[in-house]
């Protein structure tokens, strides 16, 4: 039987622990990550915490408990500037991959553990897997810049999926020479209530991709 919530425990403060952990372990090999998304696997595991609770790698969770924006605090060089990726590769389900992968989050130029202070190109929208598709990855990558970045791409809203459909993550790091992949982290989910009230957020008719 799937666990609705696995993994989650509540925060008994507000800072996050940061993971020297390796996340090269069977729960991310499993999930045929490589080499279709990223190159190689992540050095470190991400930390993520959505409305005050720890991710482990693989959790199964509902849209409802993703709509904010997460926080993410990784271990690395404090000097440098970073990139952050959300993505969904199993859009509009992983029978049909038409539009892997699809952006749900994408800012650059972010402080070591400081996103909201970097450039955002794609504002965070949470997981909104259609319904009948089963559980969609959905997976969080941190890239260490070697400098600051000048993208040409235009800035995506969170009320639009204009720009999200058929992104590629190799090739955006490809395209600005994005360095090592420092930290990653990634949850898995399906449709529930929720998603019908993001779809019009975003003003989307999920019966023109069927």
């Amino acid at each position: 039987m799937k666990q609705e919530i696995l993994g989650w425990s509540p925060v008994p403060s507000q800072s996050i622990k940061v993971s020297d952990k390796s996340i090269s372990s069977p729960c991310m090999e499993k999930r045929n990550l490589v080499p279709e998304i990223i190159d190689s696997l992540p050095k470190k595991t991400l930390n993520v915490k959505f409305q005050g609770r720890f991710l482990c790698p693989g959790d199964i969770l509902k849209p409802r408990n993703v709509k904010m924006m997460p926080e993410l605090e990784w271990k690395d060089d404090d000097s440098a500037l970073y990139t952050i990726c959300m993505l969904d590769p199993d859009a509009p389900s992983k029978a049909d991959q038409r539009f892997r992968e699809f952006l749900h989050w994408l800012v650059v130029n972010a402080p070591m553990n400081n996103v909201k202070k970097g450039t955002t190109i794609a504002e965070y929208v949470g997981a909104a897997p259609p319904k009948g598709t089963g559980l969609h990855r959905y997976i969080i990558l941190v890239y260490k810049q070697k400098e600051k970045l000048r993208c040409d791409e235009k800035k995506i809203t969170s009320k639009t999926t204009s720009g999200r459909a058929m992104f590629s993550n190799k090739a955006f790091a490809r395209k600005y020479d994005l360095g090592l992949l420092i930290a990653g982290n990634l949850f898995l989910s399906e449709w529930d209530e929720y998603v019908p009230k993001l779809y019009r957020q975003l003003h989307f008719c999920e019966w023109r991709y069927y």
